[in-house]
């Protein structure tokens, strides 16, 4: 016991020692000094089990902040981790003068944090639409040309889908349907059908997903038998005024079914004013046209044609699809779909015409879409199935480029896909 009070006598003056302490050290020197009466140094295994004993709320109490100021001002500020050690360069580097440079934007690089921070274009699920194809069986049929792609059956595919894409954040399709041979006809009449395959499917969903957003696409080739998006004279020309007037009862009927934009595909001349005219005149005021304004004849369709099983029986679109060689007509296309009371204006296809998304985006007050058509999607698909690319990183990296250029909407294939890897990156 002798022991015991000398070493915390040692630490700690008597006087400042309490009544509880002071048991508590007794109690501490009975199990410590044992039987042995002998007097020895203490060890300082002792000395710290005692300090901790006696002083039991000394290194637990938090300072007040009138103490921490006061040690700071007496110049005894708390230690603090030494700072991060400069990194070496690799032996042989040459020892230069460093640049004088009063801007190096590399600085706003430097880490994923700063990078995010000054990151001027962000995707999200919100910005995509996913493009479903759709047919009267039961049964999902994959497309070839199109990996990952499929014939959904409507009535239960397409909600199975469409649930997927919910789940992600993606909340918008739109509707592409292969139809029977059987209805299709030289004036595409089935395209307006009230019991047809898209005004069943827009009924379906709405009754299954009330706030789901329906795109629908508005043009005869699917239902065509010379697969044209118009009608077609018996000299091959396409009729343009006759075609508007199947577009406008198409629309309607669409619209009849619940859709919430109609999308004229179709190039026609006059065709959105036609379709706002025969929208607002059967009392749909609030369903928005978003028009193919500049839709190119494209080699980057034939993926797409494949699963509607749409191409043309003869000849091709170039008569009613702009030249992938200009740029101002895009301009005129615009400001004639802008007059005519489209909602929103698209391009496609959207990888090739960046330049001209952004024409658009620059002369237009009105959302730009664009369509990353089915050519982008399996170009990319077949180059990562090989290993030529990183899937994830090219699926985004064209995604952010098509909404980098100036693109609200972006209608794609990846949208699923991308949105899973975006809500990932997220969680």
């Amino acid at each position: 016991m002798a022991l015991v009070l000398t070493a915390a006598q040692s630490l700690k003056p008597p006087c400042s020692l309490g009544r509880d302490t002071h048991l508590r050290l007794r109690r501490t020197g009975s199990f410590l000094a044992g039987p042995s009466n002998r007097r020895e140094a203490p060890s300082l295994a002792v000395k710290l089990a005692i300090t901790a004993i006696a002083e039991p709320a000394a290194t637990d109490r938090t300072r007040t902040i009138e103490e921490c100021e006061a040690a700071v001002v007496a110049g005894d500020p708390p230690a603090a981790p030494p700072p991060p050690v400069k990194a070496k360069p690799p032996k042989g580097t040459p020892v230069v003068t460093p640049l004088f440079l009063s801007r190096r934007p590399r600085r706003n690089r430097k880490s994923a944090t700063i990078r995010a921070a000054c990151q001027e274009t962000i995707i999200s699920p919100a910005n995509f639409v996913l493009p479903l194809f759709i047919h009267e069986g039961e049964e999902d049929h994959p497309i070839g040309a199109m990996p990952g792609c499929y014939r959904l059956g409507w009535k239960h595919g397409l909600i199975q889908e469409v649930y997927k894409a919910r789940d992600v954040g993606v909340c918008s399709v739109v509707l592409f349907p292969k139809v029977p041979d059987a209805v299709k006809s030289a004036t595409g009449d089935e395209a307006y059908n009230p019991n047809g395959l898209v005004p069943r499917a827009i009924q379906l969903l709405k009754d299954k997903y009330p706030d789901l957003v329906i795109y629908t696409d508005v043009a005869l080739d699917p239902y065509s038998s010379d697969g044209h998006d118009g009608i077609v004279r018996e000299d091959g020309v396409i009729m343009n005024d006759e075609t508007v007037h199947q577009l406008c009862k198409q629309a309607v009927a669409q619209a009849r079914a619940g859709a919430d934009v109609v999308s004229p595909s179709d190039m026609m001349d006059g065709r959105v004013g036609a379709i706002r005219r025969a929208l607002d005149a059967d009392g749909f005021q609030d369903v928005s046209i978003m028009s193919y304004t500049a839709k190119y004849a494209s080699a980057f369709y034939g993926p797409f044609r494949e699963a509607l099983d749409s191409n043309p029986r003869f000849g091709d679109k170039k008569t009613y699809q702009m030249n992938p060689a200009n740029f101002r007509e895009a301009l005129l296309e615009t400001q004639l779909d802008e007059e005519e009371g489209a909602d929103i204006l698209m391009v496609k296809p959207a990888m090739p015409y960046l330049d001209v998304i952004r024409l658009l985006r620059d002369n237009c007050q009105l959302p730009i879409s664009a369509y990353q058509v089915s050519g982008e999607y399996s170009m990319i698909k077949a180059a990562a199935a090989v290993g030529m690319l990183d899937e994830k990183k090219a699926i985004l990296e064209s995604l952010l480029c098509i909404k980098r250029a100036g693109a609200d909407i972006i209608l794609t294939y990846f949208a699923l896909q991308a949105a899973t890897y975006l809500c990932a990156e997220h969680t």
